[in-house]
Order: structure tokens, then C-alpha cells, then sequence
């Protein structure tokens, strides 16, 4: 039996679909620049919905796609193929000769595929059963983009599909680092989509009062720590990470982004639709997350912050960093990408990582945008205006993850 001792995890691609963009880098412009990607709805379902406004997915299906493939698989499933496309060229692997399939793993989360889903009950309600594709059920299970993914890429180590709710491609990233350190595997592919622009869900949410109603200016929906915030954005996306060992990424010569160095988890315990009040929950999985990393508060310099915009949200997350962070808390910088994207759910935290990656490795917090004016009760140190340049030395970030049912996640990046 092969006995491996813990080891390294490294990121050495990454590719992402978001409402900034089709690709990384235009994502990361899109955040730099403070643009948002939301728009009015103009589909024809829209009716008399009280939300009219979303941040839809810059996206083309994922080139040799054949067409039939694409019929079979639930949108959040598109996403995913086409940002992992990019992340495995990022990471140089398109270029291997040969890698070991037994080695090769997928952790890649998605809340459900609900486009195919209730599309296939509007079959199934007009034409009857007859008619339905017998695809639905399988694109529509969570695990339906990890098994594709799988089934493409062939691996054969394992695949794997955290449903956490919003934190949900956190946790996978964290499974996946994870099994790297355990010897399961030597590359995980990482991370989460999530396609959910349609009428049940908006109207879901709206019943709530979970969503912006800023009809009349999309662009300033998305208001994370302003004290006139009322709700979050919702949006699609996908992010995805090409995780190694630190030993196999060096023996192939693969240039590395940044490391994983820990995570941390909790659950509230408190409301299925709302965060415990003081952030206690929150706080337990950033302080477990350091102590996994090995860091202290002073090591952090940065923070992708989960800031939705909703009012109770924003406050219980900078309550907790503040709990978390105490004193240093005043030398980190946050950023709310959130304001630029809009709420991805399954898909926000991996394409959160990834923003708190580059963050590291160009030395530059993206900016919060549509922040003002700023809740008096946020007492964080918010990134705002323009990018903010990050200190020489080493640098380490979180990235919060938050889901409906109180589940925290944490992960901490270092460059």
C-alpha cells in the first residue's frame, strides 16, 4: 500500500465565465475597471415580475461541443465545460503527452441544474411524458457537471458535488485541496457553476425580499456595505482551478499562481434564510481556516468578502471578520466582487478564489463599487474608487463563502 505523506497544493490554471466576461483575464479587467455586468431582462417570461434585472454570463458554448452534447446537458454544465477548457490550458495540460486518469480527480459543485429541470416539467405539463428528453434526470442532479467532467477528461480517481448552497464551489475547492493533501489524488480539477436566470427562481427569491429592486439602474443594484442596500444581484457563472501537488506540479515545470494553504467550515445553526446575527458562525470557520493554514490575523492582507448586499448579510460578514481578524482587521484590504458580478450562487466562491488569486499575484485589490454611502455599522477597511495596491512580502487572502441553511467557508490563498 502507497502511503503518502501531506502535501502542497498549488493553482496552476484557472479559467472562469462570469457577466464580466468569457474568460479570466476579461474578468479580471471587467473588475479592475469597476464595471458591472448587469442588464434589465427583456425575455419574455419576464411578465410582471417585481425583479426585472440580473447579471447574465458572457458566454459562447465551449468550442468541440458537438451540438447533441449540448442538448443533453443542463446550462450550469456549459458553463463549467467552458471555463475548465481554459483552465486546462492555463495550466499547460492540453500540452501533456499523457497524465495517470487514476490520478485525476474532479470536485466541481452546482446547487441543481434547474433550466433543464423546469423546462422538462413544462414538457411534461403540455405534451406529456412521451416528450420529455431522457437526459432531464441526469442533467439535472447536482452531480451532473462533475461526471461530465469527469467523463471528458477522463478521470478516474473520483468526482465529486458539495451542495452547500452559495458556499458550494468553496467546499469543493477545499475537498479538493483536500484529496491532494491525503495522496488521492495529483490534480483535482475545482470548482462550481451555476446558470440560474429563470422565472421560478427570481420569483422565488423576490418572494423573499432576497433580491434588489432597483429596476430603473441595474448597474447599481449590486450594493455591498452601502447603508441603502436591499438585496443582492442575481447572476451566473462558473469558475474552475487546475489544483496539484506542489512535487507534481515542479516535475512537469508548471508555472504556480498561488497555494491553498487551509479552509475552514461551520454552520450556523441558526436560521435556514439568515445568518446568525454576530457572525459567530463565520468567524469559527475564518479562525479554523487560519489555524489549518498555519497564519495568524497579521498574515492576511486581503479579503474577497461574500457581501451579497443583503442588509443582514454584509453586516453578520464584517462582524465576523472583525471577531476573526480583531486589531489587524485594519490592515486588510476587501473587496466585494459581488458588486461587479452579482450573486453566482453555486459558482460565486470559485470565481471569488480565483479573483482573491490574482489579487495576490498582480498585487492589486479590485475595488467595491456602488458602496456609497457606506453603512455606518461596517467597520472594515473596504476597498473603493479604484484598485488598491497590495504590499511587497508575502501576502495571504480569504475568500468567504455563505450559504442559505447557515454553512461557512473559508479558504485561505497565499502567493
Amino acid at each position: 500500500m502507497r502511503v503518502y505523506a501531506r502535501r502542497d497544493v498549488v493553482v496552476t490554471g484557472m479559467g472562469m465565465v462570469s457577466p464580466l466576461g468569457a474568460d479570466v483575464s476579461t474578468t479580471w479587467k471587467g473588475m479592475l475597471e469597476g464595471r458591472s455586468g448587469a442588464r434589465v431582462l427583456d425575455e419574455s417570461w419576464v411578465g410582471d415580475l417585481p425583479v426585472r434585472i440580473c447579471a447574465p454570463a458572457a458566454f459562447s458554448v465551449c468550442p468541440g461541443l458537438p451540438p447533441a452534447q449540448v442538448r443533453r446537458m443542463d446550462r450550469g454544465t456549459w458553463l463549467a465545460l467552458t471555463a475548465l477548457a481554459e483552465a486546462w490550458s492555463d495550466a499547460g495540460l492540453d500540452e501533456e503527452p499523457a497524465w495517470d486518469r487514476e490520478r485525476l480527480a474532479v470536485c466541481v459543485s452546482s446547487i441543481v441544474g434547474v433550466q433543464t429541470m423546469l423546462s422538462a416539467h413544462e414538457t411534461l405539463r403540455r405534451k406529456g411524458w412521451r416528450h420529455m428528453s431522457p437526459f432531464a434526470v441526469p442533467a439535472l442532479l447536482p452531480n451532473s457537471t462533475a461526471a461530465q467532467i469527469a467523463i471528458r477528461y477522463g478521470a478516474q480517481a473520483s468526482a465529486h458535488a458539495p451542495v452547500s448552497a452559495c458556499a458550494s464551489s468553496t467546499e469543493a475547492i477545499s475537498l479538493a485541496a483536500d484529496m491532494i493533501r491525503l495522496g488521492r489524488a495529483d490534480i483535482v480539477i475545482a470548482g462550481g457553476t451555476e446558470a440560474p436566470i429563470h422565472p421560478f427562481v427570481i420569483g422565488g427569491f423576490a418572494a423573499m425580499r432576497a433580491l434588489s429592486r432597483r429596476n430603473s439602474e441595474p448597474e447599481r443594484a449590486s450594493r455591498p456595505f452601502a447603508a441603502d442596500r436591499d438585496g443582492f444581484l442575481l447572476g451566473e457563472g462558473a469558475g474552475i482551478l487546475i489544483l496539484e501537488s506542489a512535487s507534481h506540479a515542479r516535475a512537469r515545470g508548471a508555472r504556480v499562481y498561488a497555494r491553498i494553504l487551509g479552509a475552514g467550515m461551520s454552520v450556523d445553526g441558526y436560521r435556514i434564510a439568515q445568518p446568525e446575527p454576530n457572525g459567530r458562525g463565520a468567524a469559527k470557520a475564518i479562525t479554523r481556516a487560519l489555524a489549518e493554514a498555519g497564519l495568524g490575523p497579521e498574515d492576511i492582507r486581503h479579503v474577497n468578502a461574500h457581501a451579497t448586499s443583503t442588509p443582514a448579510g454584509d453586516l453578520a460578514e464584517a462582524r465576523a471578520l472583525r471577531h476573526s481578524l480583531g486589531a489587524a482587521c485594519d490592515q486588510v484590504a476587501v473587496s466585494a466582487t459581488k458588486s461587479m458580478t452579482g450573486h453566482l450562487q453555486g459558482g460565486s466562491g470559485a470565481v471569488e478564489a480565483i479573483a482573491a488569486i490574482l489579487a495576490l499575484h498582480h498585487r492589486l485589490a479590485p475595488p467595491t463599487i456602488n458602496h456609497d454611502p457606506m453603512d455606518p455599522a461596517i467597520d472594515l477597511d473596504v476597498v473603493t474608487g479604484a484598485p488598491r495596491p497590495l504590499p511587497a512580502g508575502p501576502l495571504a487572502a480569504l475568500s468567504n463563502s455563505f450559504g442559505f441553511g447557515g454553512h461557512n467557508a473559508t479558504l485561505v490563498v497565499a502567493a
